[in-house]
């Protein structure tokens, strides 16, 4: 069941200890890179198109930017054929099945191979995206693989098998063994093939249903197609661990951009790429394709003058364009080249390995020094006019938080929600209480606070960035928040002992639900992530139905604000102290409310009720007796009770509050109890 966030925001500098009891687990593992040192592969070919052996790194010029560069190491790499077919290379893939369609946590950083390991090799990745064929697309895929492997595929080759749907699923490491490759791709057929049938243009010119369906695919695709380039991402940072070129043949029936909300997993992925030396050569698996105008005969023709104007065969090449703009960005941005409207796939795999056959490894330390994430240009020249250069255009350099933009810190937060390990650079804490608003619907008051001693300090203005996520059982979304905070500095010194408390709130029926909250301080990009389970008791067989104890040292005029929450009453708010760490020049405020008190015989109910604190098993102190017969919420048959108890009156230590509730006429009770620590 999806419920609407009721959204409540408070935003208080309060002067409290820093929280306790934030979870603490271990940093997520950091993904390997060199950034200092820029590795680029370069092919030279004579004007025949062969191949050139013999150069030296004095025969080549770098430029980045256009600025030269300092060659600082060079390495030739040629495929030769003295290894036996059937020989394996050494463990490189995780074999098996990960998940993409949500952002994981990277994988423990795995041991680099030797290249020694893999001389003289040539390393494809046979990668099937299952998302995006048709059965008829992926049979013409595999034949032509098979065909590969009987014809093509040389004593050097070590191959590997993986597809995509929802999935990444690596199926086969690299092997030299023919057989093998085939009995993995054997794993998956042709009905594997689960992509929606591709609304007509021209039709969806005219025609409201067939735009209406048009509609609905372009949702589909904006994750379909995230999941398939985080795959990608996946897959080229498995192979990072080997310094040799790769080669991966992406076998795919389009990919369709939803503007630029698919841009950034597109940069993600090619930046992945380049990183780890990753060459996609994207094959456009639906082939040579004959645009007709009005539409072929598996569809009904455009009602209407669509057919007549130019606007429906417009919409024709525009749709086969956009489909295919994306594999020639993959395989431009990654040193490969892509095949599109051709029916002979044999034609990639040869590219592949003319362009794997040799080539020249060049290193320089770039002199840009600036993490700015911006895209850098690679020029390479060889000294002598009658040879050609093939190398990639360049690089993304590394970003730091300032040089971030709006898109990339969005997905830094969903990154951290989703992921499995907890950031724990900034202390963060969250609490929950419940308040009954209607038999089966409780108003759950949400409650985020950051200390103020794990902030920047000495800046006039600051902004933290709030998201979470509330799930149920089943592990569905019920509830999002997203707020970004601007903070007043108030200055070094009272910054160390106040906290930053955020509040929001929503609707949750009965059930045990889990909350997950991040926090990022926008000066340095640190951010902190709490995740805790809430638990919404179902009261209506409960002898004396009783909310949450919130305990507060703050109450503040709520000015214009209006909210569900019965934490607003009558002007004022009460703020909850998440650690429950009492100053004694504070008050201690306690809230709780009674539902559905027994009714006497003459129509008046009474409820007593007090509060009892104990050091360890004596009592040192216990309020008076309150006594109620009337209803404060009529309508949510609620009394409501309110204790302000000065922290003064205890000495130093730590304390457990009893809150003594009788139901008089029910002759029921009810001791709800919570611990606090006085300072």
């Amino acid at each position: 069941m999806r419920v609407r966030l009721a959204v409540v925001i408070a935003l208080l500098i309060t002067t409290a200890a820093a929280p306790r009891g934030a979870q603490q687990q271990a940093p997520a593992a950091v993904f390997r890179s060199d950034v200092d040192l820029v590795v680029v592969d370069v092919v030279v070919r004579d004007r025949s198109g062969n191949a050139v052996r013999g150069l030296t790194a004095a025969d080549f010029e770098v430029r980045e930017d256009n600025r030269p560069q300092q060659i600082v190491s060079f390495d030739v790499e040629e495929v030769t054929t003295e290894r036996a077919p059937d020989s394996p290379g050494p463990p490189v893939l995780a074999v098996g099945t990960q998940d993409v369609t949500t952002e994981r946590a990277p994988a423990p950083e795995p041991e680099p191979v030797k290249r020694e390991d893999l001389a003289g090799r040539r390393l494809i990745v046979l990668l099937f995206d299952l998302s995006s064929m048709q059965p008829e697309e992926l049979t013409r895929a595999g034949k032509a693989a098979v065909e590969y492997l009987d014809t093509q595929m040389a004593e050097a080759d070590l191959v590997a098998v993986a597809t995509v749907d929802v999935a990444l699923n690596v199926v086969a490491d690299f092997t030299g063994d023919r057989e093998q490759v085939k009995s993995a791709m054997a794993r998956f057929s042709a009905v594997d093939g689960v992509a929606f049938e591709t609304p007509a243009a021209e039709t969806a010119a005219t025609d409201e249903a067939a735009a209406e369906t048009a509609a609905t695919s372009a949702e589909y695709d904006l994750f379909n197609n995230d999941a398939r380039l985080r795959a990608i991402r996946t897959l080229v940072e498995m192979l990072g661990t080997i310094e040799q070129k790769k080669s991966v043949l992406y076998f795919s029936g389009g990919m369709s951009r939803s503007g630029g909300d698919n841009q950034v997993e597109l940069r993600a992925a090619t930046s992945a790429a380049v990183r780890a030396n990753v060459s996609l050569y994207p094959v456009d698996t639906r082939g040579l394709q004959a645009t007709v105008p009005g539409g072929d005969a598996s569809r009904p023709s455009a009602r209407g003058v669509g057919a007549f104007s130019g606007r429906g065969v417009q919409q024709q090449f525009n749709s086969l364009f956009a489909s295919q703009e994306t594999l020639q960005t993959l395989a431009a941005d990654t040193g490969g080249r892509a095949f599109t409207d051709t029916n002979n796939f044999g034609d990639a795999f040869a590219q592949v390995q003319r362009d794997t056959s040799i080539y020249y490894l060049l290193g320089y330390n770039s002199t840009a020094t600036a993490n700015d994430g911006r895209f850098r240009r690679i020029s390479v020249r060889v000294k002598r006019s009658d040879l050609r250069v093939d190398h990639r255009a360049g690089y993304y350099a590394e970003r730091d938080f300032s040089h971030t933009g709006r898109q990339d810190r969005e997905r830094q937060l969903q990154e951290q929600l989703t992921s499995p390990v907890s950031a724990t650079d900034l202390p963060v804490v969250v609490s929950a209480g419940w308040f009954r608003m209607a038999p089966d619907r409780y108003y759950i008051p949400l409650s985020v606070a950051v200390p103020g001693s794990a902030l920047r300090e000495g800046r006039d203005r600051n902004t933290l960035d709030v998201m979470g996520l509330i799930r149920d059982e089943q592990g569905r979304s019920v509830g999002r928040m997203r707020e970004t905070i601007t903070l007043a500095s108030s200055g070094s010194a009272g910054l160390a002992t106040q906290q930053v408390l955020y509040q929001s709130g929503l609707m949750l029926p009965p059930g045990r639900f889990a909350v997950k909250v991040v926090v990022r301080e926008n000066v340095d990009g640190r951010m902190g992530s709490f995740e805790t389970g809430v638990f919404v008791p179902d009261l209506r067989q409960a002898p004396v139905k009783v909310s949450s104890v919130t305990l507060s040292t703050q109450v503040r005029p709520a000015g214009d604000k209006r909210s569900a929450s019965p934490l607003v009453r009558e002007g004022l708010e009460l703020l909850p102290s998440l650690t429950h760490v009492v100053d004694r020049t504070q008050k201690m405020y306690f809230y709780y409310e009674v539902y559905d008190p027994q009714v006497a015989d003459g129509g008046s109910a009474l409820l007593k009720t007090s509060l009892a604190f104990y050091r360890g098993a004596v009592k040192v102190f216990e309020t008076p007796l309150v006594e109620r017969s009337d209803l404060d919420a009529a309508d949510r048959r609620a009394a409501l009770f309110q204790f302000e108890v000065p922290a003064e009156a205890f000495k130093p230590g730590l304390y457990t509050c009893q809150v003594n509730i009788i139901d008089d006429v029910a002759g029921r009770f009810a001791f709800p109890r919570l611990a606090l620590y006085v300072r």
